[in-house]
């Protein structure tokens, strides 16, 4: 498929804040002319869930290797880091202070690399396993993330506590809203869990039969976008009003897989079609959609994300080849 849309927007410097990107580093945005380029990993034994660090670099999870690597946007080269055995990285983000806390996913733990000295602290969770799974920041750098098991887990940075609140439904992807209430892909159960950190409360958003939401990412202007995996719907969601805006049918249509969802700074929202191998770029205030088709098959993007400098970088985990788009 080719582009179908001309966008042309400056690029807008953005200051981190909760209901932001929840990956630590404030996404931008820039004019994108469709420029796609990929790197082959030097571990490609399903490499994914790339995130940005505060260096500008590009931190991936090896999982299947065991390893983190880091990719640097400048010189263009890799380096990688061993992990404890068994650890199985599956979902990653990186602190403002550069350290990188990883889900470990064999090992139910969250893992802290600092890169700096390649030294790695594992934080157990208390039911030791749970299928530690995505991960994301909150305004004060604690680590909240998702138990496939059926919870959401916290890992409180300044104590290094980690605790779990019940959550059944297959947790996937998350975000957290202005409010500061974790929002949570109970993909098994389509519906998004609410989870309120200063009452405890937690609420859920039904979002329909076979629609088996995947993940969900937070815009500037404070609305939530989540991908429909089940039948190929891109929904915004109204976190204070909790309730579904509006959905809009993803360009390859309802069997095309739609799985990373991630805002860039002007608010346009971006969404692989994991079974296509395309990307779909929507501009809320057109709502009119951009399609890119990526230049390797079999790509299988399960995490993507915007720098602050507004590219798009993706990791196929089947083609083990590092993306951006810009």
């Amino acid at each position: 498929m080719r582009a179908i849309a001309a966008l042309v927007i400056a690029v807008v410097p953005l200051a981190a804040a909760a209901g932001g990107s929840n990956y630590g580093v404030a996404p931008g945005s820039r004019d994108i002319a469709g420029k796609i380029t990929e790197w082959s990993v030097p571990t490609p034994r399903f490499a994914r869930d790339p995130a940005p660090g505060p260096d500008g670099n590009i931190y991936i999870a090896v999982m299947n290797g065991n390893r983190i690597a880091r990719f640097d946007t400048k010189a263009k080269s890799f380096k990688e880091w061993d992990l404890p055995e068994g650890a199985r990285p599956h979902g990653l983000v990186v602190s403002k202070d550069g350290k990188v806390f990883y889900t470990g996913n064999g090992n139910g733990s969250i893992g802290e690399l600092d890169p700096a000295t390649g030294k790695v602290v594992s934080h157990f969770t208390p039911s030791q396993g749970g299928n530690p799974h995505t991960a994301v920041l909150d305004d004060a750098g604690n680590v909240w993330f998702t138990g496939q098991g059926g919870y959401l887990g916290k890992l409180e940075r300044a104590s290094g506590k980690v605790s779990e609140i019940p959550m059944p439904g297959g947790p996937y992807g998350l975000a957290i809203d202005k409010q500061g209430r974790i929002w949570v892909c109970r993909m098994g159960a389509n519906a998004l869990g609410i989870y309120d950190p200063k009452s405890g409360k937690t609420d859920e958003l039904r979002t329909g039969s076979g629609s088996r939401p995947r993940r969900i990412a937070a815009a500037p202007d404070g609305m939530l976008w989540v991908t429909y995996y089940g039948n190929g719907k891109l929904a915004r969601v109204d976190p204070v009003a909790k309730k579904v805006v509006k959905e809009y049918a993803m360009p390859a249509g309802e069997r095309a897989g739609p799985y990373a969802v991630a805002v860039d700074g002007a608010g346009r929202v971006w969404a692989n079609e994991i079974d296509t191998d395309t990307v779909a770029l929507l501009d809320p205030k057109t709502e009119r959609f951009r399609v890119f088709q990526l230049p390797s098959r079999d790509v299988g993007i399960r995490k993507a994300i915007v720098d602050a400098e507004g590219r798009f970088w993706y990791m196929g985990s089947h083609s083990g080849k590092l993306g951006v788009i810009e």
